[in-house]
Formats: C-alpha cells, structure tokens, sequence
C-alpha cells in the first residue's frame, strides 16, 4: 500500500457555498451571487462519525480544508487510456498513485484491448479502439514515440464507406491512421513507465468511496483499499454513478449524471475462407468499413489483413460493431449477458454482414469462432468540452475521452490535464482552491461522430 500520508481534517460545507466559491473563480474578481443560508451541522464537526457522513452526504459538500502532505497519493479508479495517462504524468510530476482497475484475464487497458484467441492458430482481434488518429501536438509527440519504439505504423490499409448491397467508396485521408502493429493491446502497458510511483491492482470493483479525517477510504464489499489525498474517476457509466452518488461530491455528481451513453455491440468473428468483399481496382479488398443503411452493422474491419498484410493461408479475423441504435434496442447487463441475448446478435450481426455484402440471406459462411460482447458506456452522446473535471475542495477529479469526443487521443489528453492540474493543486498547497474548479458547471452539448467513436483529423 502507498506510505500513508498526514491526516487532514475534512469538514462539510453547503452546496451553495461550493457555488459561491466556484462562481468567483469565473468572476474576474466580481463579487458572487448571495447563496442561501447555512444549515447547522449536526454533531461534531471533521466527519468523525460514519452515521454523520450518511447524514450529510444528501445536503452537504465534502471539503478538505487542511494542507496537503508533503508525499500525496491519488487513487486512480479505472485502467484505460484515461487513468493510465492520468497515473502516467502524475508520476511525472512527483505523484504517486494507485490505479484500480477491474479487468480479469489481462492488463489494464480499456478500449485499448487485443484479444488472442488460441484454437490451433493463434486468432488475433483488436476488439475495441481499430484504428487511432492524432491532432493534438501533445498526442502527436507521444505517438511519435510509439512509432520509434516500433510499436504503432501507420495504417494504409484501405479503408470507406461500405452500403447496403456491396457498393464501397474509399474514404482518403489526409491525417494519418495509425495501428498498434501487434494490436493495440502492447499500446497501454507501454503507458505506465517503469516505476515504482505507480501500483496496480486488478481485478478489483471499488464499490464506495468515503471521506473521513481528510483522507479518501475506498472500499472493494467492504474491503478496505487503502486511504487517498485525492481521486480520480477514469471511467463512466454506472458505476461512476453509483460511486458519486453516496460520496458526498454533488457538483461531480450532477455532471455524470447530465452524461448521456450509448451501447454498442461487438462481435468478433473468425472465417476459414476470405469474405467476398468488394474490391477496388488497384488496391484491392477493403480492410475497414464505415457500413451505412445496416441497422445491426456500423463497422467491419478485418484484423488479419490490417495486422498481419503479408500472411496469407489462415482464418481472417473480423471484429465487427453494431450501431448504437441497435445497442440501445438490445441493451442488457453487460456482465451477464444471456445466451438467448448472444445468439440474437450474433445471428443479427452476421445477417447485417450478409445486406452490407449484398449476399443472400444465409448465404454467408459459417465462422469458425465468435463472441458476443457488449460495450454498455460505449459512446458520448454529449459532452462538456473540457478535458478534465476537478472538485478541488473535495480534492476529486474526473477523466475519460467523453469529455470531448471518444478516442485514444482525446482519452489520453483528458488523463494528462487532469494529472497537472492536481499536481499544480497540490503545489498550491489547496490554498487557493477557487484557482483549481474546473468542468463544474459547463452545458453538455451533442457530440456527432461514426458509432465507434471519433477520429480527429481524418
């Protein structure tokens, strides 16, 4: 566990007085609004009582009052693009960090995830994130040492719209794509540097979050995991929703609430012969397609061509997406998805493979391999704008590619604004906490975008 830091005190203010506090951040020094009056506490003051927590979290704004320790630990609660990014730079900035992620059978990556699928020939399926773009100079720098490292190429790969019926039309791009060179998997571990400012534990759910003398407690069933001087939520959804609700950061709160999330589906699918895709003169079959007018189908990309250009003889690998239309129809828990459910969308995704190739329905070969599986928080519906979210009196930040989009880039992006502006909080010694709100009050507007995502740029 990380060296425990000092204790400081957490006392409870007011909502409204978090407002006032906030408001005169974006003030220019003007005097804020009048808040309401306080309410009275009850009890003792510094949440000395669990029963007084429970009390005051409905009403009441964590705040840490007291000086941050001379050796901060921030939990990090999810291990994608985001959080690794984010425990990344903190490390950067002299900060240890703990990084909670629930991920069993491999290494902390999110979206950023290669599945190797070994069944006499090794199957190879990026099932998340296909392809990357980068526009951001800060991005752009540490692709660039991907690509030294040999770790990405550029992918040229052809790539376009596919429509119901087999009619394809490249889509050319003056951005580059890029691709892990070995799937995207190897991209995230190279994320976290070797270092001993950095831990990792997997798989494990935090289940509650708790203020008490100062300190965040995190808890996994009741579990204790360890006492934090701030937070980072790296992940969204419902349980982002369920943590926040009881932790006493209503502003926080309300903003993961206003997030709007869509459901897609994955299937990745392994066939012994070459589907008959369209080809294009010259360059051949297609290795990616953005499909139109397919209710169950928004994307097919073949992995084998787009990985492995050179091999020729073995299963071709397709990892293909549903719309988000369709993943909002047949949305289920994601961690228990009924095989009734499966079968549908495998029977559903394959038949939408069959109208996108203008091939007659049960015409498509059998594939030697599929698995189902559901992305339920897969896409932002609207965003803030902003690339991190941070409650400095509640010492907790927020993280993750929704906040401007959904891609590696803006993933990574969000995980490093956030790492510096704690690591200035804390510099600043939480002294000026008015200096360090952030992401609090902004609308959320509408994001458009392909049903996997965006690619800045292209």
């Amino acid at each position: 566990m990380p060296p425990p830091p000092i204790a400081a005190a957490a006392t409870a203010l007011p909502v409204a007085h978090l407002a006032r506090v906030v408001a005169a951040s974006g003030s220019g020094g003007a005097t804020p609004p009048r808040a309401a009056p306080r309410r009275g506490r009850r009890g003792k003051p510094g949440f000395s009582r669990r029963s007084a927590i429970k009390k005051s979290f409905h009403q009441e704004q964590v705040v840490f009052s007291t000086p941050v320790p001379a050796d901060p630990t921030v939990a990090v609660i999810g291990g994608g693009a985001s959080g690794l990014s984010c425990a990344s730079a903190l490390a950067a900035r002299g900060v240890r960090s703990v990084v909670f992620d629930t991920v069993r059978d491999a290494r902390p990556g999110g979206r950023m995830a290669t599945r190797f699928v070994d069944g006499g020939e090794q199957l190879v399926f990026d099932h998340a994130a296909q392809f990357f773009t980068a526009s951001d100079e800060r991005f752009q720098r540490l692709v660039d040492e991907w690509l030294d490292s040999g770790l990405v190429r550029e992918w040229s790969g052809l790539v376009g719209e596919l429509e119901a019926g087999g009619r394809f039309r490249p889509i050319h791009s003056l951005t580059p794509r890029y691709i892990g060179v070995n799937g995207m998997r190897p991209l995230a571990d190279a994320m976290l540097p070797e270092t001993d400012m950095i831990k990792v534990l997997r798989p494990c759910w935090i289940s509650k979050l708790e203020p008490f003398n100062g300190l965040w407690r995190l808890f996994e069933n009741e579990k204790p995991r360890g006492e934090y001087d701030a937070i980072v939520i790296a992940h969204n959804g419902k349980c982002a929703n369920r943590l926040l609700s009881t932790s006493g950061l209503p502003l926080l709160t309300k903003q993961m609430k206003r997030l709007e999330l869509s459901s897609v589906w994955a299937l990745l699918a392994a066939f012994e012969d070459p589907l008959p895709v369209p080809r294009i003169d010259s360059h051949g079959a297609f290795e990616g397609a953005f499909v139109r007018d397919v209710d169950s189908l928004s994307w097919m990309g073949n992995n084998t061509r787009k990985l492995f250009p050179m091999q020729t003889g073995t299963p071709e690998c397709w990892t293909l997406f549903s719309t988000a239309a369709y993943g909002k129809r047949n949305k289920v828990p994601q961690e228990n998805i009924p095989k009734v459910t499966a079968e549908k969308v495998k029977e559903d995704m394959l038949g939408g493979v069959e109208h996108a190739l203008g091939l007659s329905k049960g015409s498509l070969q059998q594939p030697i391999y599929t698995r189902v599986q559901l992305w339920g928080a897969a896409l932002p519906m609207n965003t803030p704008g902003v690339s991190c979210i941070f409650d400095p009196l509640g010492r907790a930040g927020i993280c993750g590619d929704w906040l401007t989009g959904s891609s590696i880039e803006a993933a990574v992006l969000s995980g490093m604004s956030l790492a510096n502006h704690i690591a200035d909080y804390f510099v600043s010694n939480g002294d000026r906490p008015e200096e360090f709100a952030i992401g609090l009050h902004e609308d959320l507007n509408a994001v458009e975008g392909h049903d996997i995502g965006q690619f800045p740029g292209d």
